[in-house]
């Protein structure tokens, strides 16, 4: 099942998000999070009025995503970049698949014009996800981050959506 998330969720999502830093290259950095800085971080989510969404199996957060601001211009308030993570037991259950559709959905009916992902391009899974559902290849940062004693490059993949009937500029 995938809802929006609440509050008591967010000892599930630490979890998944810290395992993630500290095991894998799907996000660049080396510390794991504290609850209250999770707790900050879905505050604002909420404010800025961006979904946080989890996926639930057996009463259980297995997965989580989300979308907020792809850059801090005015210009690119069309333009969204989205988050999926999954615990890592359940990845290649199809489970990032459903959040992300959710997200593109979503992303939809706000009329953002272009959902954008940031994916490390070692994680063959994720890219070969994004592409299954429409996602197209946009370029990519060499050496972009380093982590695990290596340089990590860094591959954008976009989506194009319906976006506004009438962009307006401002």
């Amino acid at each position: 099942m995938i809802r929006q998330a609440a509050e008591n969720d967010l000892s599930k999502i630490l979890d998944i998000y810290n395992d993630a830093i500290l095991n894998t290259t799907a996000v660049y950095t080396y510390n794991v999070q504290t609850l209250e800085e999770r707790m900050l971080w879905f505050h604002k989510k909420n404010e800025d009025g961006f979904p946080v969404l989890v996926f639930e199996e057996n009463n259980t957060v297995v997965g989580f995503a989300t979308f907020g601001p792809f850059r801090a211009w005015p210009a690119y308030k069309y333009t969204i970049e989205h988050s999926v993570y999954v615990h890592n037991d359940c990845r290649r259950h199809g489970i990032g698949t459903e959040l992300i559709k959710e997200i593109i959905k979503i992303a939809d009916e706000r009329k953002f014009m272009t959902l954008v992902a940031g994916i490390d391009a070692f994680n063959e899974n994720s890219l070969k996800m994004h592409e299954r559902l429409g996602f197209t290849y946009s370029g990519s940062i060499k050496k972009a981050g380093f982590k695990f004693g290596k340089w990590l490059d860094l591959v954008f993949y976009q989506k194009n959506l319906s976006g506004p009937e009438n962009p307006m500029d401002g």
